[in-house]
């Protein structure tokens, strides 16, 4: 078999099926419902209408068998951390993982207690940290917005872990003013 000529001459588009894959995955994100705390609030009110998660493809879905996204907004206590490892597990590969406020990331302010975690990536693998207390649903916008970029730049097919990402913690532009009336500017 030899180059034959190509009736389609440029008609005809050549895509690689990872390509492809990657495009479907970052705009088709389903997120498993797994509020725990006052996150939990703000992740709520990102899918209401006024900031509409929906637009940018993501869903809440109850299954995790159905999730490709483990969104844990709150503390994690070292009592339902082996609930969060059994939900993790039962995702489909490839699965992300967000870490959504600061009890989530490193404890909060809950972390000298006896029964809270460190921090979920003590039992799961995060792959993009939001901090604050509570997180604005901009922010977890923004975050989601991240994970669909390395969704898109990331080949799954025999690829190692990926790395985190950290949102920067920016005060949205309406609370600047506010911020320097307080701060007495």
């Amino acid at each position: 078999m030899g180059l034959t000529h190509n009736p389609y001459n440029g008609n005809f588009t050549h895509t690689p099926v990872d390509a492809l894959l990657r495009l479907g995955r970052a705009h088709s994100i389903w997120f498993c419902n797994a509020g725990i705390a006052c996150c939990s609030l703000e992740m709520a009110t990102a899918g209401g209408p006024r900031y509409d998660l929906d637009r940018f493809g993501t869903t809440v879905r109850a299954s995790p068998r159905q999730s490709d996204l483990l969104i844990v907004p709150g503390p994690i206590t070292k009592k339902i951390a082996p609930v969060f490892t059994r939900v993790y597990n039962q995702m489909a590969e490839p699965r992300w993982v967000i870490a959504m406020g600061s009890c989530a990331i490193s404890g909060g302010a809950f972390r000298e207690s006896y029964s809270m975690t460190k921090g979920v990536d003590e039992i799961i693998p995060v792959d993009v940290y939001i901090p604050g207390c509570p997180v604005r649903p901009e922010a977890l916008i923004y975050g989601i917005l991240l994970l669909r970029e390395q969704i898109q730049s990331t080949s799954t097919i025999g690829q190692a872990r990926r790395e985190p990402i950290y949102v920067p913690p920016v005060l949205p532009p309406e609370w600047e003013a506010e911020v320097a009336e307080l701060m007495g500017d």
